[in-house]
């Protein structure tokens, strides 16, 4: 009945939904849940853990206190070590368990951890918000001393590591920085490459700017002066931990492209929220798929937690308490990324006649430099050195030309710690406590939706986002004291919606300020992503006076671009064309932009895109000295620069486009045939566009264990410019990015919600769950997400149960 539901959905939007039998094959009926005990130190008084079909786990608790305990305590069962590895990551410790090679990566995450004030930073968030972590903590603790007692299994990842878990610390949680996403300050470091190679006239088509804007260079900045490897730490600080080869050493990072990576914004997001009178079922639905790089496992944990006076579900970072999106039993909440800048590079003047100082208003000052021991394996401690300004880490210094270079980001400020004031909805009852939530959001920058069961529903953009006087955040800034945050901007003067007279609010990424922002007084950020996802979303959303749960479901997985409309009509506007040219052309003719598996269209489409279009384009426009730049540059903004015929493609625009259309058809088409064969009936994208994830320590493990560590290979509609967003990295097409969760809420008959979080809930890759959910993503399906305590039971598969020591 679930499947034919969607399925139905599915065709009613547009496209047919082709399950696998993997996919539908329904949880076995037990005649009862396996039974297990425990016995948790610190947990003060019995509960329970019920995991359902789905790997889902509903926790059960007797007080407040002890609900957070349990669920750290489950999140250690399920995930010990990738919470482990992302705190050693986090703080600088990473070399004590795994060697010198991670000792660079060590020194880079210390410079970005926040250093201020613990009693600052805990005032900022709910006054239980640090007792709900002390709980949580215990609970972590609790699970890892039953590893080191042998009561419970060392993860086989730490076997092959040779490593072993370390106790977490309440401020642990909250003081590292690193995991969160912020920008813009990649885009500042290429931007200034552009502009010292004469590029600022193009810079706007490399990456295009809403509002309106002409980049402006700050007096007193040399652009050339900014080297092309100024990110080298910051990129070994917020880089993921990768092993190399079979031996236990870090795997390099490449600057180029981990700058590119983060420069293109492929990691988006969709939420949405419709009101009851546009609802089928009569109630508000709420719909968020936030887009990440996929990992193994998931980036993040889908939990059910309940006690007296407390019942929340959602989903999470395990190593954090509560949940990041999700409901309790009044309210929803939904995220996705408000491209607001938070960061800015500083450009110091220092000079050998004044060691350890830099030029700030008309003085030298002193940095302030803290030394610390970093332990290595096999070393012992090493002492590090690290360098501040007053505006932030240090993270580049050539004493040789009198430079240095440092990052101001809202990390420093207290409350910026990641998603943590998530907090706020977990007793949130209406407006107001979502309102107290968006006041107080530091990072990352996120559009906040809204539905209560009392009918309301809204959007926040909420963020820190720092007050820029005179100058617009988009190239590195002198760090003489000429350009200074003045404090941030009011949260009452981020744009907002409440029960919008159309019946609903999304937002997938785009620019979504509000008409008439004077940018220039007061910059937000210029650098959002292309409107196709929210263009199609908001179409679907528009087609019909009101949708189900199964409807919403099927827009989270629609696989049509608008960017792929857009650029069939600028390939018909501009023809006629010879050669394989012609055959592309002919081929995408009258092409609806649906991006299925079996589409040859789409195979066509998205090789010409990323393989081909940006270079002719940098080839047509601009000298050897640019061209690499013009090619890094998004696609959507040329697609738009060529379709309006751009007076800054030259004196003859109509010429440039004309050739930059015939010469990158016809080399994609050469490409396709390359790739898939001559004959274009038998292309088909899914051949091209599978996902196919494997865990970082499959790199130490042996040939005949490697296969348990992934998951995958298998064919996946959409791109990046789709609602089903499925990007992809440079010099290949397997899906890398995208939406793990997908989370669809009928909110105030919770039963009826649907979720899935691929490939699986557990980090165990001998677990039924390591890879359950996988066929069911990929075939664009949901698993039930249950709330209340009979639909819990009823569908329990396993059942922890919990006493006191």
């Amino acid at each position: 009945m679930l499947i034919g539901t969607f399925a139905k959905a599915g065709r009613a939007l547009g496209y047919t939904l082709a399950l696998p039998a993997a996919a539908l094959a329904i949880p076995p009926v037990q005649a009862e849940p396996v039974q297990e005990q425990r016995r948790p130190a610190g947990l003060e008084a019995p509960g329970r853990i019920v995991v359902d079909h789905w790997g889902i786990a509903h926790i059960q608790a007797a007080s407040r206190r002890d609900a957070f305990f349990l669920q750290g305590y489950n999140a250690a069962r399920e995930r010990l070590w990738q919470m482990d590895l992302w705190r050693k990551r986090g703080l600088g410790r990473l070399a004590a368990s795994f060697g010198p090679s991670f000792a660079d990566r060590d020194r880079a995450a210390r410079l970005f951890l926040y250093r201020g004030d613990m009693a600052a930073e805990w005032a900022t968030y709910p006054a239980g918000a640090r007792a709900m972590t002390e709980a949580f903590v215990a609970g972590v603790n609790a699970w890892i001393a039953e590893v080191d007692s042998g009561r419970a299994p060392l993860p086989r990842e730490f076997v092959l590591t040779g490593s072993r878990p370390e106790r977490f610390t309440v401020d642990d949680v909250v003081r590292i920085r690193s995991h969160t996403l912020v920008s813009n300050v990649s885009a500042e470091v290429q931007r200034a490459r552009a502009v010292c190679r004469g590029g600022l006239p193009l810079e706007t088509l490399r990456r295009k700017l809403e509002p309106a804007h002409e980049p402006v260079v700050p007096r007193g900045l040399d652009p050339c002066a900014v080297p092309d490897d100024v990110l080298k730490t910051y990129l070994l600080a917020t880089g993921e931990v990768a092993f190399d080869g079979v031996k236990l050493a870090a795997a390099p990072v490449d600057v180029r492209l981990a700058m590119a990576d983060r420069n293109d914004q492929s990691e988006g997001s969709n939420n949405w929220v419709v009101d009851s009178t546009h609802s089928a079922t009569g109630r508000p639905i709420l719909a968020n798929d936030p887009h990440r790089g996929h990992t193994m496992p998931s980036l993040r944990y889908l939990v059910d937690v309940s006690a007296p006076g407390l019942h929340f579900a959602g989903a999470g970072e395990p190593a954090l308490p509560g949940v990041t999106f999700g409901h309790n039993d009044q309210v929803a909440w939904g995220i996705t990324i408000f491209y607001a800048d938070q960061e800015d590079l500083y450009v110091y003047r220092t000079s050998k006649d004044h060691p350890g100082r830099y030029w700030y208003q008309g003085r030298w000052e002193p940095f302030t430099v803290e030394t610390e021991p970093l332990a290595v394996k096999g070393e012992g401690d090493r002492p590090v050195e690290l360098k501040f300004t007053r505006h932030g880490p240090v993270i580049r210094e050539d004493p040789d030309k009198g430079l240095a270079f440092a990052l101001r980001t809202v990390w420093t400020q207290p409350g910026a710690a990641g998603y943590f004031h998530a907090a706020w909805f977990l007793d949130a009852r209406d407006w107001s406590g979502f309102e107290q939530a968006h006041k107080s959001w530091g990072a990352p920058p996120l559009n906040l939706v809204f539905a209560s069961a009392a009918g309301e529903i809204g959007w926040r953009a909420s963020a820190y986002v720092p007050r820029r006087k005179g100058w617009d955040g988009l190239l590195p800034v002198p760090g003489d004291g000429r350009y200074e945050w003045q404090g941030l901007i009011a949260a009452d003067d981020l744009p907002m919606q409440r029960n919008p007279p159309r019946g609903f609010v999304a937002t997938a990424n785009h620019m979504n300020l509000d008409p008439g922002y004077d940018s220039a007084r007061q910059p937000i950020g210029f650098e959002w992503a292309d409107r196709s996802r929210i263009d199609r979303i908001e179409e679907l959303l528009a087609s019909r006076p009101r949708h189900s749960l199964a409807d919403m479901a099927a827009i989270q997985t629609d696989v049509t671009s608008p960017l792929a409309r857009r650029s069939v009509a600028l390939i018909a506007a501009t023809g006629p064309f010879t050669g394989d040219a012609a055959r592309a052309a002919a081929l995408l003719q009258g092409w609806d932009g649906r991006e299925d598996v079996d589409s040859a269209p789409a195979a066509l489409f998205e090789v010409w895109l990323d393989r081909h279009f940006r270079g002719a384009v940098a080839d047509a426009v601009a000298g050897p000295e640019l061209r690499d730049l013009i090619r890094t540059g998004l696609a959507a903004g040329m697609v738009d620069w060529l379709a309006r015929l751009d007076p800054r493609l030259g004196a003859d625009p109509r010429a440039v486009r004309q050739q930059v259309i015939a010469t990158s058809l016809a080399a994609a088409w050469a490409d396709v045939a390359k790739r898939l064969g001559p004959d274009p009936a038998r292309w088909r994208w899914g051949d091209l566009h599978q996902a196919r994830f494997v865990s970082p320590v499959a790199a130490l493990a042996s040939p005949a264990e490697r296969a348990q560590w992934s998951v995958g290979p298998l064919q996946v509609g959409g791109s990046a410019s789709t609602p089903m967003a499925g990007g992809f990295r440079a010099g290949g097409f397997e899906v890398n990015a995208g939406a793990a969760v997908r989370m669809v809420l009928d909110v105030g008959a919770w039963d009826n919600s649907r979720v899935t979080n691929m490939p699986g809930q557990s980090g165990d890759p001998y677990s039924p769950h390591y890879r359950d959910l996988f066929p069911r993503w990929a075939a664009r399906e949901n698993v039930p997400f249950l709330f209340s305590p009979a639909a819990v039971e009823a569908n329990a598969e396993r059942v922890i149960e919990l006493r006191p020591r």
